[in-house]
């Protein structure tokens, strides 16, 4: 069994009706372009009252349509949230454009085969 690095579940609408299918759990999430450019990664921490499913319901709010995202269950999402923007540095020479404007203090860097 081999660990995955990436986030590669399928893209979803960015839209009322998918994110009210999401679980109250903790996790992380992508926010992409409709052609699957990731604009930004997220964590939904234990301040999120309805973990996922609260902090899509304010990206909605705040994009509007026409986005995508994805998400994963994962207890240690914050481990996990910077590990997902390390690998996107490096696969892409930079964080995604919404991480950028407020990147997190102190991240490593890694390099993914």
């Amino acid at each position: 069994m081999s660990i995955r690095l990436r986030l590669d579940k399928p893209w979803r609408p960015l839209a009322a009706e998918e994110i009210a299918r999401l679980p109250g759990q903790l996790g992380i999430y992508q926010i992409a372009d409709a052609k699957g450019a990731i604009l930004y990664i997220g964590q939904a921490g234990a301040r999120a009252p309805f973990g996922l499913r609260s902090e899509l319901q304010r990206e909605l709010a705040e994009r509007g349509a026409g986005c995508q995202f994805r998400v994963e269950v994962n207890m240690q999402y914050r481990s996990r949230w910077f590990e997902l923007l390390m690998v996107h540095k490096a696969d892409h020479g930079a964080l995604p454009p919404d991480n950028a404007k407020n990147p997190p203090p102190n991240l490593g860097r890694l390099s993914p085969a």
